[in-house]
């Protein structure tokens, strides 16, 4: 699997903020989210938090992989290439200018809502289960934040269906 298009920028985003006091910021992040665990508990939380991050570049990998592999590169590509966008901007909801690690977590839950809106089509995409870590993340960042989100990835489908839609228009012949 090779590593293209922004997946280097994206590793280089996550190497960033890891070395900006990553580990103590999202400890603090995560006590502050959620006041009721314990000591144990939030370790856990940052332990997943941290897999959950470092994962995305190997989920966008794996996804122009098997988007290229079945033909579906014309299609998924433009939710990817979204998805990408956001994680690299540096100011957004959370953002990882100011926060560090904790500000990648809402990037990397909108990677993760638009692999699992591919997931929902006809054919499984990438057969991953991706419900347990949007739920954690979700409840890291909260509901609100996550609604935002949520938008934006049913807007890159619905704006990805309307261009196909349009696309489709221009190169049929009326019978």
């Amino acid at each position: 699997m090779t590593l293209g298009g922004s997946i280097p920028d994206i590793l280089a985003v996550i190497e960033s903020a890891k070395a900006r006091n990553g580990r103590e910021t999202l400890q603090n992040y995560v006590a502050k989210m959620l006041p009721e665990a314990d000591k144990r508990d939030r370790e856990e939380a940052v332990e997943v938090a941290l897999e959950v991050i470092e994962s995305v570049p190997v989920f966008l990998a794996s996804a122009r992989q098997q988007a290229e592999d079945r033909g579906l590169s014309s299609v998924v590509n433009p939710l990817l290439d979204c998805a990408e966008r956001y994680y690299l901007q540096p100011f957004d909801l959370i953002p990882e200018m100011t926060q560090g690690l904790p500000g990648l977590l809402d990037d990397s839950y909108l990677v993760i809502r638009i692999l699992q809106n591919l997931e929902d089509g006809l054919e499984p995409f990438l057969d991953w289960d991706l419900d347990y870590p949007v739920r954690f993340l979700e409840r890291l960042i909260g509901r609100s934040i996550t609604d935002r989100l949520d938008l934006i990835a049913f807007q890159a489908m619905e704006e990805l269906s309307l261009d196909r839609e349009e696309l489709w228009q221009m190169i049929s012949h009326p019978a």
